[in-house]
C-alpha cells in the first residue's frame, strides 16, 4: 500500500468547519510536500503549499506535525493549507457566488521539499460546502426588495439578521448562509448593483431597508420582538443608520464599519446625511501600484463632516464593533471608539469592541484566505485591505463566534452554545 490521505470529515465538510488531514503510509521521516488548490466559481486557481516531515511511524498529522519553513506557512497550522490558500491572479479575492454549489479542495502529496514538486505520492479531493442539509434558500421579490432569504432546519420561529455586504454590491449570500447553518433566519440583502436596484453608488433611501426590515419583522419564521444587523465596511454603516432611525432592531454587529456615512448621501423622509469628505491627496501609492487608502477620509470630528456622523445615540439596540487593527480601508478602531464615546455621552449602554491585531479589513467567516488587496470599485485600483495572514485567520474564527454568541444573547435571551447542536 502506497501513501494516502485521510481526511475528516472524510467527503464533504461546510466552510467554516475545521478540516483534519493527515497522510499514511509515508516511510519514516520521509520529507514530502503538500499542496491544496481549489478554483473560484471564474476558473481562477487557489494555492498553498508545505514542507512535512513524516513521524518515525510514517504518519503525517497536521494537528501534531509542525510545518517546515520554505512553504506558505510554517509552524503548528492544522488549517493553514486552507487560510494560507493565495490567487494565482493578482489582486483577486475568493468569494462564493452560488452556495447551493461547494468549493471543490485539491490535496496532493509530493515527494520531497525542491523548489518543483517531487513525484506525485497521494492525492484527494474534498468538498466545502455553504448549504447544510435541511437549510431553506428563499429567493425573495417582495415589494422593492431584492434579497434571499436562509431559513434553518425544523419549525422555528428563528432569531432573525439582515445581513449586508460593503462597496462590492451584488448579492453575497455565503456569509448569510453559514450563519443560517447556526440556527438564524438571514436575508442577504441587496442595496445596489443587482438586478432593478440602482446601479452606482449616489443616494440611498431608507426606506428600502426598512421594508426589509418589516418583511422579517412579519415573516412567521422569525423570532420576535426585534431582529439583528450584521454589516461589512459600508454595510456596517447603512446597519448603524438603519439601527439608528428604523423600529425593531434589538441587535447591531459592525465588521470594520464606520459610525459616519460614507461613499453615498443616505435620505430619509425628511432627513439628509451627507457623505463624508475625501482628500484624495492623502492616499499613498507604493511602487507595486496599490494604493493605500487609510488616510483619505475626513474626520467625522471635525468641520462640515460632523453633519455625517450618524446619531446611532438614537439606536435602541446593543452594538458589537469587531475591529480588524490593520484595516487599511479605514479607521476600524476610530470609528468603534467615537461610537462607543457618543453612545455614552447620550447615557446608552457601552458597545463591545472587539479588536484583532494583525486583522485585515475583510474579515470573513472562518477559513477564507485573507485578501490582502484587491480592486476597489469606487476608487478604480487595486487597495491595500491590510493584514497579516495567520492573525487575520485566527481573528476571522474568534469573530465568528463573537457575532454567534453575541446574536444569540441579545435576539433569544439565551447564553452562547444554546443552538450548536443543530
Amino acid at each position: 500500500m502506497g501513501p494516502s490521505i485521510r481526511l475528516s470529515p472524510a467527503a464533504r465538510s461546510l466552510f467554516d468547519e475545521p478540516l483534519a488531514i493527515a497522510v499514511q503510509g509515508l516511510g519514516p521521516r520521509q520529507q514530502v510536500t503538500l499542496r491544496t488548490s481549489l478554483r473560484d466559481e471564474t476558473g481562477e486557481l487557489f494555492q498553498a503549499s508545505a514542507h512535512y516531515q513524516a513521524g518515525d511511524d510514517g504518519e503525517l498529522d497536521l494537528a501534531r506535525c509542525p510545518a517546515l519553513p520554505g512553504g506558505s506557512f510554517s509552524g503548528l497550522e492544522p488549517m493553514g493549507l486552507l487560510w494560507a490558500l493565495r490567487p494565482q491572479k493578482p489582486f483577486w479575492r475568493l468569494v462564493k457566488r452560488d452556495v447551493q454549489s461547494p468549493f471543490l479542495l485539491q490535496l496532493e502529496v509530493f515527494e520531497g521539499h525542491g523548489e518543483r514538486p517531487g513525484r506525485l505520492l497521494a492525492q484527494a479531493q474534498h468538498e466545502r460546502a455553504f448549504l447544510r442539509d435541511g437549510v431553506r434558500r428563499v429567493p425573495v421579490r417582495e415589494g422593492r426588495i431584492r434579497a434571499t432569504l436562509f431559513l434553518p432546519p425544523g419549525s422555528g420561529p428563528f432569531p432573525g439578521i439582515i445581513d449586508l455586504y460593503g462597496t462590492g454590491g451584488g448579492l453575497p449570500e455565503y456569509r448569510a448562509c453559514l450563519l443560517a447553518n447556526h440556527g438564524f433566519a438571514v436575508l442577504a440583502l441587496a442595496f445596489y448593483s443587482y438586478e432593478d436596484l440602482p446601479k452606482g453608488m449616489k443616494e440611498f433611501h431608507l426606506e428600502y431597508f426598512e421594508e426589509a426590515v418589516n418583511y422579517m419583522l412579519q415573516h412567521t419564521q422569525v423570532k420576535g420582538p426585534g431582529i439583528g444587523l450584521l454589516g461589512h465596511s459600508k454595510g456596517g454603516d447603512l446597519c448603524v443608520s438603519m439601527a439608528s432611525f428604523l423600529k425593531g432592531i434589538t441587535a447591531t454587529a459592525l465588521i470594520n464599519g464606520s459610525v459616519a456615512n460614507v461613499g453615498a448621501v443616505l435620505r430619509y423622509k425628511d432627513i439628509t446625511i451627507p457623505p463624508l469628505g475625501i482628500n484624495p491627496k492623502r492616499i499613498k501609492v507604493g511602487k507595486s501600484g496599490i494604493a493605500d487608502i487609510i488616510d483619505a477620509l475626513n474626520s467625522p470630528l471635525e468641520g462640515p463632516d460632523q453633519q455625517s456622523f450618524i446619531p446611532l445615540e438614537k439606536a435602541e439596540c446593543c452594538f458589537l464593533f469587531i475591529v480588524g487593527q490593520d484595516d487599511h480601508n479605514w479607521k476600524s478602531e476610530f470609528f468603534a471608539v467615537e461610537g462607543s464615546k457618543r453612545l455614552q455621552a447620550h447615557g446608552k449602554e457601552k458597545p463591545e469592541i472587539v479588536c484583532y491585531p494583525g486583522a485585515g479589513h475583510y474579515i470573513e467567516p472562518p477559513f477564507f484566505p485573507m485578501c490582502a488587496a484587491s480592486m476597489h470599485l469606487l476608487f478604480g485600483k487595486p487597495v491595500m485591505w491590510g493584514g497579516e495572514p495567520k492573525a487575520h485567520c485566527e481573528a476571522q474564527i474568534d469573530a465568528w463566534q463573537q457575532i454567534q454568541a453575541f446574536f444569540r444573547k441579545h435576539l433569544t435571551g439565551k447564553p452562547s452554545g444554546t443552538f450548536s447542536k443543530l
